[in-house]
């Protein structure tokens, strides 16, 4: 017998989406169908600006004024007995359907979660919001929830603010928000980027329970191919606001059939790649390479952040020893915490060193003061995680990229510095035009490659780049891995590669040093410590990290799993 048909509980008909802006109207949604079924993980995948975001929204009705909706998103509730056409929705009813019907999980937890109340009184609201409760019942539907997404003692953690939760955790609360009414449909939109792998596993295990034990039907909005494997059970593909391809999750990583698909796939970086780029690196180094002195030295090097409010110090870089070669790149791993963003930090003199030894090109910086570092800081580079965050709204690209060379005396102004300007915006790939833009005008990857282009304005002998790839999608991720091996060969800076993707690592760096809780556990080339890692640490992080190919994946999903 033949299974019977199910009804979708999501059917997206012909959606058309156009937003007004002051250029004219554009086009973000052509045409659109899709279907979500019952019990089902779908993912929708593509690069930034095809769509995918905006189509998950109108599930919601949660675009803004500017955007005209037409076709039909068709929202099924969880006992069947109803359905609504989200897009006819508006005021009270639209109120009705969200966190009842449907919820949503949103990328950035910290930007969703309200700083002045506690966590618990935040998911109490949406349980107040659709009905009498009194503040016991909903206080004990939020710590019930809290402990069902994980979260340690949630009878005390249910009264602390969002500051007090590490990212996973305020991941976590985002969801309980979204499981506290029993919601049928969950829009995911990038819940794990921002997160390194131990956490994304742990997230992403728990959406598979909110599956599997609450009964919710998921779309997964995400640019990571190796987490659509590990979860999805169908794959929606956009390009450019329309759907390009549709399949099982099996048959689109085997046998991918559109263009662009296989593109997507290709972009995606893959552990043991790296191996041919190291060898490439190693046979363009000039002799007697291994005999200079190197550009950065640490032994023993502690850095401890005091204690506030009779809190204890907080110990962050416990007895750390490393050296970083001339025209070498150093990839650093660890987790959320793990003090390799810090390490950073202080070889840029950002932060102080509390012990031991950390040389800089050449100078000692435990100890020195500011005004001594400077002529150090600018023969070393920095490239942002967020280039969105990391320039001035109000300063042109151009302003951006020419700062350094201002505020080291090596050109008067703006004007003064726009040949060179231009110069390593071509570098990075940029038009020069794109000097008059101002930030948001860019798209992210655009942004980075310009990030890329500040960090060398000063042609430095030392570039630390921190997680410059976690916010972008694989295909421009690609790209800009791309245009950072180039530009590491052209100009032979040594560099500091900091990232929680270790297939990025791996890609990039000629030894990888894995750092957990401060310390130092594992140093090596890719081939040493992807290949045969020592390390217990380093062996859940291989096993936490997601691969594109979904029964790979299944096999370190359960070697993660014997592993935690």
């Amino acid at each position: 017998m033949t299974e019977p048909a199910r009804e979708p509980v999501v059917d997206i008909r012909d959606l058309r989406v156009t937003f007004a802006t002051d250029g004219g109207d554009v086009a973000a949604v052509k045409g659109v169908s899709l279907q979500l079924l019952p019990g089902e993980v779908l993912a929708v995948v593509g690069e930034s600006g095809s769509g995918k975001t905006v189509t998950a929204r109108t599930v919601l009705g949660l675009l803004p004024e500017t955007a005209l909706t037409r076709g039909a998103v068709v929202l099924r509730s969880k006992d069947g007995a109803t359905t609504s056409d989200v897009v006819t929705l508006s005021g009270g009813d639209l109120r009705r359907v969200r966190g009842r019907d449907v919820a949503m999980v949103f990328q950035e937890p910290g930007s969703v979660l309200n700083p002045v109340y506690p966590v618990g009184w935040q998911i109490a609201e949406g349980l107040r919001a659709h009905g009498d409760v009194s503040k016991k019942e909903a206080r004990a539907t939020a710590v019930d929830v809290l402990r069902r997404v994980g979260i340690p003692d949630p009878e005390v953690r249910v009264d602390h603010y969002p500051h007090q939760f590490s990212g996973g955790q305020k991941q976590r609360i985002v969801i309980a928000q979204a499981l506290a009414l029993n919601a049928g449909v969950i829009v995911a939109d990038e819940p794990t980027t921002a997160l390194d792998v131990t956490v994304q596993a742990e997230i992403l295990d728990l959406l598979r329970r909110c599956r599997d034990e609450f009964g919710a039907s998921i779309v997964l909005i995400t640019h990571n191919m190796g987490v659509v494997a590990d979860l999805a059970d169908r794959v929606a593909v956009m390009y450019q606001g329309e759907l390009v391809e549709t399949a099982d999750v099996a048959t689109l990583f085997a046998a991918p059939q559109q263009e662009y698909t296989k593109k997507l796939l290709a972009s995606v970086p893959k552990l043991g790649q790296g191996a041919v780029r190291a060898r490439d690196r190693a046979a363009r180094r000039p002799a007697g390479w291994a005999d200079q002195a190197p550009v950065v030295v640490a032994r023993d090097l502690r850095i401890v952040y005091p204690g506030r409010f009779r809190q204890p110090d907080f110990t962050a870089v416990d007895g750390v020893d490393f050296t970083i070669a001339p025209g070498e790149v150093l990839g650093l791993v660890g987790e959320s915490g793990s003090g390799k963003s810090t390490i950073g930090r202080a070889i840029a003199g950002l932060t102080k060193v509390s012990g031991g030894s950390l040389q800089v090109l050449g100078t000692e910086v435990a100890g020195l003061g500011e005004k001594a570092f400077r002529p150090v800081r600018k023969r070393i580079g920095f490239v942002f995680q967020d280039p969105a965050t990391s320039f001035n709204p109000l300063l042109t690209i151009a302003d951006a990229v020419a700062e350094p060379l201002v505020v080291h005396g090596r050109a008067g102004d703006t004007d003064d510095a726009r040949g060179r300007v231009d110069e390593l915006l071509e570098a990075v790939q940029l038009p020069k035009e794109f000097g008059d833009r101002f930030p948001h005008e860019l798209s992210g990857g655009q942004r980075q490659r310009a990030s890329l282009a500040r960090s060398l304005a000063l042609q430095p002998e030392l570039l630390i780049a921190d997680e410059p790839t976690s916010a972008l999608d694989v295909s421009v991720q690609a790209r800009v891995l791309d245009l950072f091996d180039e530009l590491q060969r052209e100009f032979g800076f040594a560099a500091l590669f900091i990232s929680h993707d270790l297939a990025v690592v791996d890609l990039l760096a000629d030894r990888i040093a894995v750092l957990h809780r401060g310390r130092l556990v594992e140093e090596g080339t890719g081939e040493q410590v992807l290949g045969d890692p020592q390390d217990a640490y380093t062996q859940r992080l291989l096993a936490s990290l997601p691969v594109p190919d979904p029964a790979e994946q299944a096999e370190r999903r359960a070697r993660w799993s014997a592993l935690r």
